[in-house]
């Protein structure tokens, strides 16, 4: 008997789902669905309904963690700008509250939003916003075990910020923005002067809910250095080299934010080998 023919070897799972996620989410090449459907037997109507529904989820993930960003620009522009965004950026993950961390980079050489100058900054405001409000508890570190520490150990000290603490420097006035616009205070908007940065800004969740506060320069840039685990003594060196050191003493910024619970651990950074 004639030995059958050769059979094209089936599509793994994993490109199976490739190409299935990039039909659905690349709106910008229409014969992907036909394709798609003639691979999978599924009638091309239907996935057309299933793409329709699968951006409109994302688009309205987004507006959830970016309403500021959405107000200033319109409904139909953050749509535009959403639709090119889902294109280039899948989903990673099934919660759709972590969607759209990429969205202020995007935004920033997004060449129609361009004219709106601080855009790129009220949208890295709200991702921090949506951070802290989802992200998970912490313990807040051992106090009484750091007070312990002797002189040699505690220039060395590192710490691990809580997951809700972001430090961000912007150069706009977002948190003023962000609050005119979500309060739809069209007078607040329209004194202020958008060009007034930069400005640091301490993004946390409290019992009192997502705070939002300003930081001193000097200040900014010590808690920065500590949120990013740098050991304190290099924190002290970067804020002394700050020009508004003068303003603040570095004890009393480290007082407060361990009282605040705005770490959940720390450590002693290795000594360097000589």
């Amino acid at each position: 008997m004639p030995a059958p023919p050769d059979s094209a070897p089936l599509p793994t799972l994993g490109a199976v789902q490739r190409a299935f996620g990039g039909a659905l989410l690349d709106w910008r090449e229409p014969a992907s669905l036909p394709a798609l459907s003639d691979a999978l037997g599924v009638d091309a109507a239907l996935l057309g309904i299933y793409r329709n529904t699968s951006l409109r989820t994302l688009i309205t993930a987004l507006s959830l963690s970016y309403p500021a960003v959405r107000a200033l620009v319109g409904a139909d522009f953050f749509e535009a700008a959403a639709h090119e965004f889902i294109a280039a950026h899948a989903p990673e993950r099934a919660c759709l509250n972590d969607y759209g961390r990429e969205l202020p980079d995007f935004l920033a050489s997004f060449a129609p939003a361009s004219t709106v100058c601080y855009l790129a900054d009220v949208a890295r405001l709200e991702w921090a916003v949506n951070r802290a409000l989802h992200a998970p508890d912490a313990p807040s570190l051992d106090v009484q075990a750091l007070s312990r520490l002797g002189a040699r150990d505690m220039p060395r000290v590192c710490f691990v910020a809580h997951p809700a603490v972001t430090v961000l420097r912007l150069a706009a006035p977002a948190d003023a923005i962000w609050r005119a616009v979500l309060a739809e205070d069209d007078a607040a908007m329209a004194a202020l002067d958008v060009t007034d940065g930069p400005v640091w800004l301490l993004v946390e969740r409290s019992a009192m809910g997502v705070q939002v506060q300003r930081l001193y320069a000097a200040s900014g840039v010590f808690t920065e250095r500590l949120c990013a685990g740098e050991p304190l003594q290099a924190a002290l060196e970067a804020m002394s080299a700050d020009t508004a050191s003068a303003e603040l003493a570095a004890d009393a910024v480290l007082a407060e934010h361990l009282a605040a619970g705005r770490f959940s651990q720390w450590r002693i950074q290795a000594e360097a080998s000589s």
